[in-house]
């Protein structure tokens, strides 16, 4: 039976750490949830490790789909969460619903939405048609041009001020998971006590109600240099499974992100 929402909130209203890894395919889905992987994410990063792309952005709807489409046909009993690509959420609620449509019908359970307080509107409207919504803060890769490149966010007090009322502005509009990338460990913490909803994190805290990191980083595959946020957790471990059992256990005893994980 597969995972629900409602069950990840019991996760997180218990302290059961949430371990969740992006998923482009219906093998590796297998894999990862005999592993224990409670949440698969089909990632728009699949633009950079899938596609050789050197962002996510020319990832299209159609492909978030095909590869949703996939993951669900490969597995059982994960979540199935999948992005909202680049363009097509920065439009009006309606048209973003018309746009998630498809990835609920490909087999997501919940879509992920980039950015802070200017979307709360559209997640109201999606989340009051039946369309869960995780919302995504911090370092929105999308966004990538804006910041000037893959930057840590929140660093000052203002920028900080205003990732917490997101957080809390976005919850109060439905969002069902407030997943937050590449920021002070502080910050997100100070986000995890504002909230209510399981909170994930990339690059945050261990305090998160949960952990993502792509694939591809944790079995060995990354780039010979990985952001401060990931590890390789294949050294040792024998095979993809035993560099995915080595990342849940990790997380479900809080021993990932450390320090030399966090900003």
């Amino acid at each position: 039976m597969r995972t629900t929402l409602p069950e990840l909130a019991r996760m997180s209203a218990v302290g059961v750490p949430i371990a969740m890894l992006t998923c482009y395919d219906a093998s590796f889905a297998r894999a990862l949830e005999t592993c224990g992987v409670d949440v698969l994410l089909i990632g728009d990063s699949l633009g950079m490790v899938i596609q050789g792309h050197a962002s996510p952005n020319p990832v299209t709807l159609a492909d978030i789909a095909y590869h949703t489409a996939a993951v669900q046909r490969g597995s059982q009993k994960a979540l199935i969460l999948s992005d909202m690509p680049f363009g097509s959420s920065q439009i009006s609620p309606a048209d973003t619903f018309r746009n998630a449509v498809p990835l609920i019908q490909a087999g997501a359970q919940c879509v992920k939405i980039e950015g802070g307080s200017e979307m709360a509107a559209t997640v109201e409207f999606l989340v009051h048609r039946g369309i869960p919504v995780c919302a995504h803060v911090g370092m929105t890769p999308q966004s990538h041009n804006q910041f000037g490149g893959f930057r840590v966010q929140g660093k000052d007090e203002p920028g900080a001020a205003r990732m917490v009322q997101a957080a809390r502005d976005l919850e109060q509009a439905g969002a069902c998971m407030i997943l937050m990338e590449c920021i002070p460990r502080s910050l997100a913490e100070r986000i995890c006590d504002s909230v209510q909803v399981p909170t994930i994190g990339i690059g945050a805290s261990p305090a998160c109600s949960g952990q993502v990191l792509v694939l591809q980083d944790v079995i060995g595959l990354g780039p010979e240099r990985l952001p401060r946020l990931a590890k390789d957790f294949s050294p040792g471990t024998e095979g993809v499974s035993g560099a995915v059992r080595a990342y849940v256990a990790d997380v479900k005893a809080r021993r990932f992100p450390d320090a030399a994980h966090c900003y």
